[in-house]
């Protein structure tokens, strides 16, 4: 069964979790550092592959049966997402959502430096509360 790496409202917690169905929580991990993190329209976290200045972005795997992604999971997922195969800080591969290239939406705000979406939402609503 796949992997599928969560990092956003699909985690514990999350207004999406419900969609995996009771999907099994494999791992709490994070990507290699070969990604940068943004927030789009504070709405949702886009992950973006580049060959520099990437970093360990924090979230949850999942065993998530193939059926689930594509009943449940990929229909919610927003069009500025798109499905990939990302790698995990461990080299591992797993499923993962990123940033539908080439033409990123307007409303992107580099949230790296936070290193994962839980942590820029705790900071931003504490800021901005």
């Amino acid at each position: 069964m796949p992997y599928m790496f969560l990092n956003g409202g699909g985690m514990r917690g999350g207004d999406l979790h419900h969609l995996l169905r009771g999907a099994e929580l494999v791992a709490e991990t994070s990507t290699a550092p070969r990604y940068r993190l943004h927030s789009v329209g504070d709405r949702y976290p886009a992950l973006q592959p580049v060959t520099d200045g990437g970093a360990a972005i924090a979230g949850e795997v999942y065993e998530l049966p193939l059926d689930v992604l594509r009943d449940s999971l990929l229909p919610a997922e927003p069009p500025e997402l798109e499905l990939a195969v990302i790698e995990l800080a461990d080299g591992a591969a797993s499923l993962g959502m990123i940033l539908r290239a080439p033409s990123p939406p307007a409303n992107l705000t580099d949230i790296t430096a936070y290193g994962g979406w839980r942590a820029y939402l705790t900071e931003h609503l504490h800021d901005h509360g």
